[in-house]
């Protein structure tokens, strides 16, 4: 390493152009940076350059590459930025700091005395007025650093902050996308009786929100959905939103209430994620599909559009969001009547806020646009008149959920996994076919043990660990109910004694069941007449 000047000053600014050549323009960051470095220190006849980079929480500044020292990026040495030595003291003032003595009085990094550093010269890395990190370069000689130098390592510093400013916001933001897309379901979940359709559409800002949606059931049977927006963009909003919806799922497993989901939501958001705040809402149908239960964190009302009648923004009480301000008082659930044929529209504040529009004039617009029918094309409707071709600022998150009208279908026929968390979809599935076609409640309790029976059997004995699906297939006339349950499995006597229960007790409800073994599988036949046995 040479250990004299250069050349001139001005012959070293105009040589450090290199950190802006095309040749660099494809590295990853960290690579980026040891060119970078490796070159300033060639130009400043240093012995060592490095660049340490504020982490995500803000407080520390960490080792992300060196020339001549890279022990301190694989020790991953961090400074706080509030210290009174060296970097620290550059991180507070923001300004260029020379340094003739160093010991564990002047910097906070061992590794740079026992490296035998005797001198060091550091600058702020600041773009857009954003401060990145520090740079500095060291000798172990006795040479001291000149004005000079101070104003060239500031003019390699502003160079190498765009770059490394422009290589994080790339990075962070396809991280974020790469997250959101994984996140952001790309199957909605099938439910009988339900409609469902959903677009995510990302704003002209630039990068990705936190934003997002979610559908999923639970082994009762119940349907949950949940819309939320977390407050602020880049991949730390994006991170949060996947920590908030993995906890709703989890919450959701332990409470029927939606109030009290968020509850712990808000608990979560304020030990976990203090300076993160975002709206929710947080809905659980019923089995049935005649009722939601609704409550929302600061977040705006979904739309319901009855069939054949007005869409309505109905009167829901709006507890503060989770994160935000004091701890709130208890939050509420509303239940909502929701009709057949009923569509009901969430959304982010993305759909409706505009700068040149009072937020009311976009709701009142919303209302106007929401109609009751097919949600694939309701989406598209919704998207069409709301966005067009007029950029929003603001990532979109819309998710539609219509009741289909029921109808007195003679025929049900349901494909379901063979695994215990469809017995409840099948029960929902009964609950609400069977009254369309004149069964009574004793009816429908003794078909739900018949067919739930033999259900459960297919998920014990039909499939290995492999798994497999099996089939209902149910036809009603005037008077009865008769259908088959059928799997392709391979079928596997029952284990233990006193089994068999199940069967007997299938034979006692029915008017005719029968059990046929073949190659293809195993089928129930099952016959159970309606209205007074």
């Amino acid at each position: 390493m040479p250990k004299s000047h250069a050349g001139s000053a001005t012959d070293r600014l105009e040589r450090i152009d290199v950190v802006t050549d095309s040749a660099l323009a494809h590295l990853e960051i960290e690579r980026l940076l040891e060119e970078l470095l490796d070159r300033i220190r060639e130009l400043l006849a240093a012995d060592t350059a490095t660049v340490l980079l504020l982490d995500s929480s803000g407080q520390h500044l960490v080792t992300r590459a060196s020339s001549g020292m890279k022990e301190a990026v694989r020790q991953g040495a961090r400074v706080r930025i509030s210290g009174s030595r060296f970097a620290g003291r550059i991180a507070t003032t923001r300004e260029p700091l020379i340094l003739d003595r160093v010991d564990e009085t002047t910097v906070a990094n061992p590794l740079l005395w026992h490296r035998g550093i005797r001198s060091l010269l550091g600058v702020p890395l600041i773009a857009n007025d954003e401060f990145l990190g520090v740079l500095h370069v060291g000798t172990v000689g006795d040479r001291r650093f000149t004005d000079t130098d101070v104003d060239f390592l500031r003019v390699a510093a502003d160079r190498v902050a765009m770059a490394t400013r422009n290589r994080i916001t790339d990075s962070g933001r396809a991280a974020a996308l790469s997250l959101q897309r994984t996140l952001i379901p790309g199957l909605l979940p099938e439910v009988a009786g339900l409609d469902m359709a959903a677009r995510y559409a990302p704003g002209e800002a630039g990068g990705v929100s936190g934003d997002w949606y979610d559908v999923f059931k639970l082994p009762s049977g119940w349907l949950c959905v949940t819309v939320g927006d977390v407050v602020g963009r880049g991949l730390d909003a994006a991170t949060v939103m996947t920590r908030l919806r993995t906890a709703v799922r989890s919450y959701a497993l332990d409470s029927a209430d939606p109030a009290e989901v968020l509850t712990k939501l808000d608990r979560h958001v304020r030990h976990f994620e203090p300076q993160m705040m975002a709206t929710v809402s947080y809905a659980m149908w019923e089995p049935s599909l005649c009722r939601m239960h609704l409550s929302l964190a600061g977040h705006l009302t979904p739309v319901m559009a009855p069939d054949n009648a007005p869409a309505e923004l109905p009167e829901i009480p709006i507890d503060p969001p989770v994160g935000a301000g004091l701890v709130p008082r208890p939050r509420r659930t509303t239940a909502v009547d929701v009709e057949p044929g009923t569509a009901v529209l969430f959304y982010t504040d993305g759909l409706v806020e505009r700068r040149n529009r009072p937020l009311d004039d976009g709701l009142a617009l919303l209302r106007d646009v929401v109609r009751s029918g097919p949600t694939e094309a309701l989406c598209s409707d919704v998207m069409l008149r709301m966005v067009g071709t007029d950029p929003t600022d603001d990532d979109i998150a819309l998710l539609a959920i219509r009741r289909e009208p029921d109808a007195a279908a003679p025929e049900l026929t349901l494909t379901l996994e063979a695994v215990p968390e469809s017995l409840a979809d099948m029960r929902a599935a009964l609950r609400r076919w069977l009254p369309t076609v004149g069964a009574t409640d004793d009816d429908i309790d003794d078909l739900l043990v018949i067919i739930g029976e033999a259900g459960a059997n297919v998920i014990e004995h039909a499939y290995g660990p492999g798994g497999g699906r099996f089939e209902l297939r149910l036809t009603a006339t005037e008077a009865q109910v008769e259908g088959t349950v059928r799997d392709q499995g391979n079928w596997r006597s029952a284990r233990g004694t006193n089994r068999g229960r199940g069967t007997q007790l299938m034979q006692q409800l029915s008017d005719e069941l029968r059990i046929e073994h073949d190659n293809g599988g195993t089928t129930v036949y099952l016959r159970r007449s309606l209205g007074n046995r």
